[in-house]
């Protein structure tokens, strides 16, 4: 696609690719790290993607987690991905964020993704929860 930022691959440090997917370092990172997946057919999101394309994706997401536990050695991981403008898909080709996560980057990292929605985060008894 003309317009797609991830389709014009010419400004992207390309870390590792394999037959449907590659990986980049994101150009604005949350964290030391902080890596791109997508598929090389340009799907604007999770759900347009074929199952090959999220195989092959899959497929990358270990191998980059290999590259950064022997480049970072992180402590952790975050891995997910934004689909739609509610959710904050700013970059209309789907990615999936592998971030890495070290001890101490936040004060309290307990909730995770959890964390995306901001009433969501202090709840902790189950009984608030809705699933």
């Amino acid at each position: 696609m003309q317009n797609c930022v991830f389709c014009q691959r010419d400004n992207l440090a390309i870390v590792a690719e394999n037959n449907q997917a590659l990986a980049f370092y994101d150009g604005c990172p949350i964290s030391k790290g902080h890596i791109l997946v997508i598929p090389k057919r340009h799907v604007e999101s999770y759900f347009d993607a074929s199952f090959e394309e999220h195989n092959a994706m899959v497929r990358m997401i270990y191998q980059v987690k290999n590259l950064l536990q022997e480049k970072h050695g992180p402590d952790g991981f975050n891995i997910g991905a934004n689909v739609g403008m509610a959710a904050g898909q700013t970059v209309f080709h789907f990615h999936i964020h592998v971030i890495p996560r070290y001890k101490g980057d936040v004060a309290d990292p307990r909730g995770g993704i959890r964390k995306v929605v901001s009433n969501r985060r202090s709840s902790s008894k189950s009984s608030d929860r809705k699933n």
